[in-house]
């Protein structure tokens, strides 16, 4: 059954509340009722006045430590809200809830011990020892589910809190990285291929480039083997002709030798 919402209005303090204090408070709102409880019980049987006045003072200032408790604890949850999970958060907001109720109820516990001094009936007496019981009840119930919210949530916890923030970095670089990988194996694979594809190209153009070098070397010792070889012919023929004119001097003519024209080898230009 939850609990209806109660909104309290907001109370400007002159001072700053430091983080962290409602620890150290929740000592007081926890023990001072209990402590009230044992005195009640235990003036139901010595019926002293001076327990009667030492548990309403005690009340007194029970209201004073639920008002405090409330007021460090809204300090501390704003402090750790944003660093929780949303389980954790909404346990929070109950947990601040319930205090409210509990602070409030401080007061008519008191209110409850000033009627059953005025009206001195035990029907009265019982009334305010049930309304008593129920507060320490509903104090040792919040002071519980604070322990959880420390333990089980670490609120306020500050090596709880650097994990929370260094497991937060972590998700981010995580969903950057599938963020990169959203491509499917498919469009990997064919970039593969346009990748290999490409390296193919670049082989053959290279081979192709180096193949036109290679032959143009080739054309170019051709052609030069060519002309030493014509060379060559050149100086037989004319050797041949100064041989047959030293044979035949009578004649009164040189013989005139005409070379026949030589077939010209086919370079190969690709």
């Amino acid at each position: 059954m939850e609990l209806p919402a109660i909104k309290l209005p907001q109370v400007e303090l002159p001072f700053d509340i430091p983080v962290l204090m409602h620890p150290p408070v929740d000592h007081f709102i926890i023990a001072l009722p209990v402590i009230i409880l044992l005195l009640e019980i235990v003036n139901l049987i010595v019926k002293k006045r001076a327990i009667g006045v030492t548990s309403f003072f005690l009340l007194v200032l029970t209201v004073v430590a639920a008002a405090a408790a409330y007021l460090t604890g809204s300090v501390d949850g704003k402090e750790a809200f944003p660093l929780l999970s949303e389980a954790a958060q909404g346990e929070l907001k109950e947990h601040k809830l319930f205090g409210i109720y509990l602070m409030l109820a401080s007061a008519v516990v008191l209110v409850f011990k000033l009627l059953s001094v005025m009206i001195s009936r035990g029907l009265m007496k019982g009334l305010y020892l049930l309304v008593l019981i129920l507060f320490v009840a509903g104090i040792l119930k919040q002071g519980k589910e604070g322990g959880e919210l420390v333990y089980k949530y670490g609120v306020n916890v500050e090596k709880v809190q650097e994990l929370d923030s260094e497991l937060f970095d972590v998700k981010e670089e995580l969903e950057e990285l599938q963020a990169e990988n959203e491509k499917t194996p498919v469009t990997k694979a064919v970039e593969a291929v346009k990748e290999a594809t490409e390296e193919v190209k670049q082989n053959v153009s290279e081979s192709a480039d180096a193949a036109k070098e290679k032959a143009a070397e080739i054309s170019e010792t051709i052609k030069a083997e060519a002309s030493e070889m014509k060379e060559k012919v050149e100086e037989k023929i004319e050797e041949v002709k100064a041989e047959l004119n030293a044979s035949v001097p009578q004649s009164g003519s040189a013989v005139e030798i005409v070379p026949s024209e030589m077939p010209q080898p086919e370079v190969v230009t690709h």
